[in-house]
């Protein structure tokens, strides 16, 4: 079955041929729909232990015997009275009124077993809609493991309409379900209408709940004695930050080994390519442009698979909502409610789905606040910048006991991008809403679960994934681009001669070619801009680059440390470190001292340099003016910090 895979940049979908029947999955948030919806089409959309995971609308196709199925996995919502973006998606489809979406022929209800109640509420307003109608129970495991109990085929009775149980997480269930649909047609529309009344609807939901035997479960005892001490004011702050600290001592002490290899396997490859290939100028599109460039990139990939891995445990036992109870003080300092956190959670792996779960905040006002701040927080574009310019700041080894300094400093810089991404927040809602007001905010806590290993797995292998393929298009075509800038134009011998380089020395006059290249020009215009920094050219091209993606400035870097130093066969953050400025009044001085080291952290910390991020700012506010906002207060907020984190450097220092 043909699969379109979901990145950062987009929702998991699949297009459903014409004449497909279309199935759309309705239920509250957190209650099992994406699982399904997984199991169903064999995509990967993401799912999680917490509200709020799903904010778009996803389509699968599922091919049960001989029919074919539009699969349609709508936000969690727990009402069709929609207050929020992503709720008012839910009755746009069910009404048709989405743009080039035909209105389902028939819905699927998933409800949650152990909050059956909440869940028939919700199927009341479905019911009168008098569309073919079935219900999946999810989490009857959990149910029984709390003592509750569900007859099925009572519940189905009572309702008029079939209903199955599944286990979505374990595929417990589905074979029925794949069935269920197959036959449609006979569903018939739901016999009955629950009533409107408030009063009345409260009394038929009992009625339906006693005659399918429903008992409810007893309280989580477990969870309970663990909330008490992960959601306490004092203790659950202290956990949360230990956390997240050691969250970052992992980065780089279980990484190392496995980037050390692949760092070698790519230095292999580029020796291989210098004994073998024997045109130059293809040699060095090889060598020090691909595998220089996109090599210095994918060295990263240990990093960015830990990161995923620990983020994907930390969300499948279900800690992720309690980190958004606890930051909703915090948040409301910031003038938003918890929700934000939500938003601001997603953009620690990329600050588009982060933008997109701003949806699920019912203010306009909020959501602007959010979408304006949310891509200060620390994306995993920005990891491979920072482990490397880490890397050079602090001497591998370096530790306050047992803690690694290099793990401490990028512990600082997430912290940092936290901060910034609050206060941003707080000076846009200022200026966008001085009432202050915020609503209240509900979070529902799910119950603490064990990961399986194929929900972790694909939570870390999808964004992998995503990854590698950005490595392997728009970092690579921006490390081609980049590196027939710095090629050509390519000098003549006589010229070399003239200026006292030795054209058959392979170094000296890589080097001399790429300080008189294209790229050379333009990175040595701009470097009147950057002089508080202390950034040169070579650094400059860089930061140009980074605009297509973040991590084009570690090709970028890597090329340029490959091309100019053939010779060596050492890691780019060791050849980077020997570099000096070629003109000007620091010629022959370091040019990676601590103080542009930081000052180019700290750049990266809070410029905007993402062009898809850029296109969803314009996408989810409607126009280009909160996007060239975005940009403009993030590149002077990083010239300005970058050029202060410079000088008070070099004074401290």
């Amino acid at each position: 079955m043909p699969q379109t895979e979901m990145t950062c940049h987009s929702p998991a979908t699949e297009q459903a041929p014409d004449g497909a029947t279309r199935i759309a999955l309705i239920g509250s948030p957190n209650g099992g729909k994406t699982s399904i919806f997984n199991q169903l089409t064999g995509l990967h959309a993401k799912t999680g232990n917490y509200p709020g995971v799903t904010v778009s609308r996803s389509e699968g196709v599922a091919r049960i015997h001989d029919h074919t199925f539009a699969i349609e996995d709508l936000p969690g919502t727990y009402s069709l009275s929609p207050i929020s973006p992503d709720e008012q998606v839910v009755v746009d489809v069910l009404d048709g009124r989405m743009d080039q979406v035909s209105a389902p022929d028939a819905l699927v209800v998933v409800a949650d077993a152990t909050a059956l109640r909440r869940s028939l509420l919700l199927l009341a307003e479905v019911l009168p809609r008098h569309l073919p109608t079935a219900v999946v129970v999810t989490m009857t495991d959990e149910l029984r493991r709390r003592q509750g109990s569900l007859d099925v085929t009572a519940l189905s009775q009572a309702l008029g309409v079939p209903v199955v149980a599944v286990v979505a997480n374990r595929g417990i269930g589905i074979g029925e379900l794949r069935n269920l649909l197959t036959t449609w047609h006979d569903w018939g529309r739901p016999p009955l209408d629950p009533p409107s009344r408030s009063s009345e609807l409260a009394g038929w939901v009992d009625s339906v709940l006693d005659t399918a035997g429903y008992e409810d479960p007893d309280p989580d005892s477990r969870t309970e004695r663990i909330d008490k001490v992960l959601l306490h004011p004092v203790w659950g702050t202290i956990v949360f930050f230990a956390v997240m600290f050691l969250f970052f001592q992992a980065l780089f002490a279980w990484a190392a080994p496995l980037q050390d290899a692949v760092e070698g396997f790519f230095d292999w490859l580029a020796s291989l390519v210098g004994e073998h290939v024997g045109n130059p100028i293809l040699a060095s599109l090889l060598g020090d442009g691909i595998l220089g460039g996109v090599g210095a990139v994918l060295t990263f990939v240990p990093q960015i698979l830990l990161m995923y891995l620990l983020l994907a445990l930390l969300d499948a036992v279900g800690y992720m909502s309690r980190a958004a109870f606890l930051m909703d003080k915090v948040m409301s300092r910031a003038g938003l409610e918890g929700r934000a956190f939500v938003a601001m959670l997603s953009s620690f792996a990329c600050a588009i789905p982060g933008i997109m779960a701003t949806r699920t905040i019912p203010s306009a006002k909020d959501r602007i606040a959010t979408m304006l701040s949310a891509p200060l927080a620390t994306c995993s574009a920005r990891l491979p910048v920072y482990v490397l310019l880490v890397g050079i700041l602090v001497p591998a080894g370096s530790s306050l006991g047992p803690v690694s300094v290099r793990g401490l400093v990028l512990f600082g810089m997430y912290l940092l991008g936290a901060l910034s991404a609050m206060l941003a927040a707080r000076v846009v809602k200022k200026i966008t809403d001085r009432s202050g007001t915020l609503l209240p905010f509900y979070m529902e806590m799910p119950p603490y679960r064990i990961p399986t290993p194929r929900s972790v797995g694909m939570a870390m292998w999808e964004p992998t994934k995503a990854f590698l393929r950005k490595a392997g298009t728009i970092i690579m075509g921006a490390t081609i681009v980049i590196w027939a800038l710095t090629t050509f134009p390519l000098r003549s011998d006589a010229e070399m001669t003239a200026a006292g380089v030795d054209p058959s020395d392979e170094v000296a006059a890589t080097a001399y070619n790429m300080e008189h290249s294209a790229a050379a020009k333009v990175g040595k215009a701009i470097e009147p801009v950057f002089a508080p920094q202390g950034f040169d050219w070579r650094v400059n091209i860089s930061l140009i680059g980074s605009m297509a993606a973040r991590e084009v400035a570690v090709s970028t870097l890597g090329q340029v440390a490959s091309a100019s130093d053939p010779e060596d066969d050492v890691s780019v953050s060791e050849s980077v470190q020997k570099w000096t400025y070629t003109d000007g009044p620091h010629q022959g001085e370091k040019v990676f001292t601590p103080d542009t080291t930081i000052a180019m952290l700290i750049f990266f910390a809070f410029a905007l340099q993402c062009v898809a991020t850029i296109g969803i700012l314009k996408r989810e506010s409607g126009g280009w003016k909160w996007p060239a906002i975005a940009f403009g207060y993030m590149f002077v907020l990083a010239w300005v910090g970058s050029s202060l984190a410079a000088i008070i450097t070099r004074v401290v220092m």
